[in-house]
């Protein structure tokens, strides 16, 4: 039997990916940037174990176990398929114990799935042996989950959209320490949504206003890039409030709609654009799939915008966190 254990940061986007060009290698429509986050993360444990056969005692089929109950359903078959392909990689045939935990709520627009699969990623295939670059890794990762390919590198990331299952992975674009830059999320709601980001991926491209915001989105991102590169808060910041509004825009007239924000989420955009703009406080908004609001700002502002956020009287709790390392392995298990 073998065990590995894994921390892994979400990550926020700040030029989003929403859309796929190929579903079954999960190739986005557009390339994006991201900075992985030090204080949202997911830790996973994964061992490997003898599959049961006549006579001998050993697990029939993979256990997953997600913030401390077991995982069914569509949820639990996208972490075995996932398994599967580590499996086919490897060319074995054992099963799995997967134990999970999360510090943020899942499945709520705080990118759950990106430092889920990025850690279940390396732990399995740790814990097998496995050895892949951090570029393959990242390819690997993809196939479960777009976001998850740049939480496999720490600091500021960036997706290229690629042409194929090798050419569409994440690289490092600044490390942790190039910038000390906040992302507070308002969390508005905790509960899971109702339609998962896979699915909304696959929707994107009924909306009339896809095609236009795509190629917006790769016209914002060198500028993007380049904002990171000056540590120029201002300029990043006009960027990602116009992809993050383009995004929903492109939800809201898919077929069927998605409306993942709700009366709070719009409050405290208003509210952070009200506050730049008549209070001259230098924060900024972006929204992912979800109803919770990230407010970007830097170290001088946090404790303003922190205050002003709380007694907002939709914010439930604030998760604050500035860049994070890629994945680490961890000497303590789940279990």
């Amino acid at each position: 039997m073998q065990k590995t254990t894994v921390r892994a940061g979400s990550n926020i986007a700040f030029i989003k990916y929403w859309g796929v060009a190929d579903a079954a290698i999960n190739m986005p429509l557009n390339s994006s940037v991201s900075m992985t986050l030090a204080d949202a993360h997911t830790t996973t444990t994964v061992e490997w174990q003898t599959v049961a056969t006549r006579g001998a005692t050993g697990p029939a089929e993979d256990e997953v176990n997600v913030n401390g109950a077991p995982l069914h359903g569509d949820a639990a078959r996208r972490i075995v398929n996932h398994l599967d392909r580590i499996r086919d990689l490897a060319g074995v045939s054992l099963r799995a114990r997967v134990s999970s935990r999360n510090n943020f709520p899942i499945a709520s627009g705080i990118a759950s799935s990106a430092s889920g699969f990025s850690a279940l990623t390396v732990a399995a295939c740790a814990a097998l042996d496995v050895e892949l670059t951090p570029t393959r890794l990242s390819s690997l990762a993809r196939l479960a989950s777009g976001s998850a390919s740049r939480s496999l590198f720490g600091g500021f990331v960036q997706w290229d959209k690629g042409t194929n299952d090798e050419s569409s992975v994440a690289r490092p674009l600044f490390p942790v320490e190039h910038w000390k830059l906040i992302d507070i999320v308002a969390v508005v709601s905790s509960e899971p949504k109702s339609v998962s980001s896979e699915g909304g991926h696959r929707l994107a491209a009924t909306s009339p206003l896809c095609e236009g915001r795509v190629r917006n989105a790769e016209q914002a991102l060198p500028p993007v890039v380049e904002a990171i590169g000056r540590r120029d808060l201002p300029s990043l910041g006009e960027l990602i409030e116009q992809d993050a509004l383009a995004m929903h825009a492109v939800m809201m007239t898919s077929t069927p709609r998605l409306i993942y924000w709700l009366p709070g989420s719009l409050n405290i955009m208003l509210a952070v654009q009200r506050w730049r703009d008549e209070d001259g406080l230098p924060a900024y908004f972006t929204i992912d799939a979800g109803p919770n609001v990230h407010v970007i700002c830097e170290p001088a502002s946090v404790d303003e915008v922190s205050h002003r956020l709380g007694e907002l009287p939709a914010v439930e709790k604030l998760i604050t966190s500035g860049p994070g390392p890629g994945p680490v392995e961890l000497t303590e298990h789940l279990f």
